[in-house]
């Protein structure tokens, strides 16, 4: 139950200063309608389709507490119409009918089934924003964005501990509709995408300076979840998720870094640039020696090299771009600095490439990787 209700808070804090009491409302209303999800998800997998062992509320039970919730989200949701404005309850609302028709009516698509927490959570972040501002900002919205991508992730290598049952009853998760290996690299995917939104935001203005740690914590996390058995990748996702939300809520409220300049790297005069291709170059000449693909390197640098060098011969020629931070020697018509380019990029993408394909080969224990079903 913590996730959406920090979610509405965080929602909150993006928003800068909030009233206390209205948060609380939305907060409630969150509540109220993940509880909704809960009890009916849990009716439906005992009663209706045996899928749980046991379950902790008789029939009557769970039906008097849908009543309840329902009844303490519309009360909720009222208030906020109320308070706020017809806005602030349209935000609110669909909460509560995703909570409510996840099983068994969205749970059996793969779309819905992944997308139904995730998008909850979104809304959650929204929705606080939302009723604190009136307003939805692209800050707010690219938050909620973030945190609809990478748990959409979660949400795939959650679905992967229910594989065998889920495929014996024809229901249709990204993990039975792919197959676990495949639903896992998609999952991998949309964890990358959505860190990797966060330096979008920040890059763009959207985010503070600060928030890039945020996701350089639960990138760690997921590095180390990647190969991992779902039910332990899964608790580790989590957890991280929980880091992520966190350093997010102090970049968002105490902006540490803000106002702190850049690096400038430019008092290296005009040795800027070939320093930056030393250090990528030591990078790349690192993974290649651990993947042992100097050779592959070789022939990928050999065969886009002349390519590459008409390409940039003529960008320059016709004035595309000026390269000013540079030596000023020029070599067959190219600064220098351009020909050592040609070589570090394709060295680092060859090198990255060798090193993940390395890394993949061989899981946790040791045996060799293999697809479901061989």
């Amino acid at each position: 139950m913590l996730p959406p209700l920090a979610a509405s808070w965080f929602g909150a804090v993006v928003a800068g200063e909030f009233s206390v009491g209205i948060g609380a409302v939305h907060m409630a209303a969150m509540f109220f309608a993940v509880y909704t999800a809960h009890v009916k998800d849990g009716y439906v997998d005992y009663y209706r389709r045996g899928e749980d062992d046991d379950h902790p509320m008789t029939v009557r039970g769970c039906r008097v507490a849908l009543v309840g919730a329902t009844v303490g989200f519309v009360i909720c949701t009222a208030v906020l119409g109320i308070v706020v404005g017809v806005g602030a309850a349209l935000v609110t609302l669909p909460v509560w009918f995703i909570g409510y028709l996840h099983a068994p009516q969205l749970d059996t698509n793969p779309i819905t089934a992944t997308l139904g927490y995730p998008v909850g959570i979104a809304l959650a972040i929204l929705g606080g924003f939302y009723v604190q501002t009136t307003a939805v900002t692209p800050t707010a919205l690219g938050f909620a964005l973030v945190f609809l991508v990478t748990l959409a992730g979660v949400k795939v290598i959650d679905d992967e501990q229910d594989y065998a049952y889920d495929r014996s009853i024809e229901k249709r998760t990204v993990a039975v509709l792919l197959n676990p290996v495949r639903a896992r690299s998609l999952a991998l995917g949309l964890l990358f995408l959505g860190l990797v939104g966060v330096l979008w935001g920040t890059v763009g203005g959207l985010f503070p300076p600060s928030a890039p740690a945020g996701a350089l914590a639960f990138g760690s996390v997921v590095l180390v979840a990647r190969r991992a058995q779902p039910t332990l990748a899964t608790m580790l996702l989590v957890r991280g998720a929980y880091v992520f939300l966190a350093v997010l809520i102090v970049s968002v409220w105490f902006r540490p870094l803000s106002g702190t300049p850049l690096p400038d790297i430019t008092v290296l005069g005009p040795y800027t640039y070939l320093a930056t291709e030393v250090l990528f170059g030591a990078i790349a000449f690192g993974l290649l020696y651990y993947a042992d693909a100097f050779r592959s390197a070789a022939r990928t640098i050999a065969a886009l090299y002349p390519i590459a060098y008409l390409w940039d011969w003529y960008t320059l020629e016709v004035g595309v771009f000026e390269i000013t931070m540079r030596t000023g020697y020029d070599l067959f018509g190219i600064p220098i600095e351009e020909h050592l380019f040609m070589i570090v990029v394709p060295a680092l993408v060859v090198g990255f490439h060798e090193t993940i394909e390395k890394v993949s080969a061989v899981p946790d224990d040791g045996s060799p990787r293999k697809d479901v079903g061989e």
